[in-house]
């Protein structure tokens, strides 16, 4: 049996749930995008950042109890904690391969959070994942890709279909260019051995080539 390995320590991580906690008790409306939602889906890989989409209402909760920065350069609002940070995102302001507020509408509840659909969600990360790649958080990045892919309830039709919507069909060239590139040695992130592994990327290729 495979021991799934974090990536991040757990220190960090138990910390960083656990602010996640709390805003949901206090704040209560947003969407929670990036590393933590790939951990509601699937249960694997707890993460440092926490990443959550709010509307401009909610935006005024931030301001009243928290030392709310503004980054008009990568266009979102931050809260800099001392082990990790709080990234909020709005409509509008924040630019996303897919609008925000078509995001905010395309969602599910998981532990009694709201986060994006998987499909969603995988194009979110696959932005990411382009913007950073060579970078650790590209690498965290890429293991939460295939770890959609491999532990939750992907419809690729559904995926194809996005992707058609907003005019993004060389993010399924992007997705096959990331499970070629994908470090095998990463595959103790999403639990499974070498061999097994490559039998999993050899079929999902196969099936995402002729879903499309």
């Amino acid at each position: 049996m495979i021991i799934m390995t974090e990536f991040w320590p757990e220190l960090l991580t138990k910390a960083s749930w656990e602010k996640l906690q709390k805003l949901k008790k206090e704040i209560k409306d947003f969407v929670v995008i990036g590393g933590w939602a790939v951990y509601l889906w699937t249960g694997m890989h707890k993460s440092k950042d926490i990443d959550i989409i709010v509307d401009f209402k909610t935006l005024n909760k931030f301001k009243q109890n928290y030392d709310l920065g503004k980054n008009p350069q990568l266009r979102k609002y931050e809260i800099k904690l001392e082990k990790f940070d709080i990234d909020i995102y709005v409509p509008y302001f924040s630019k996303f391969i897919i609008p925000a507020t078509d995001v905010m509408k395309k969602v599910s509840s998981i532990q009694g959070f709201t986060v994006p659909e998987v499909e969603i969600l995988l194009v979110l990360k696959q932005s990411a994942e382009i913007d950073r790649k060579g970078s650790i958080k590209g690498e965290k990045d890429a293991i939460d890709i295939i770890t959609l892919l491999s532990k939750a309830n992907f419809e690729k039709k559904k995926y194809f279909r996005i992707l058609k919507a907003y005019n993004i069909l060389n993010y399924a060239g992007e997705l096959e260019r990331l499970l070629k590139e994908f470090n095998p040695k990463n595959s103790e992130h999403v639990g499974m051995g070498f061999k097994e592994f490559q039998n999993w990327k050899r079929n999902i290729l196969r099936e995402l080539r002729h879903s499309n």
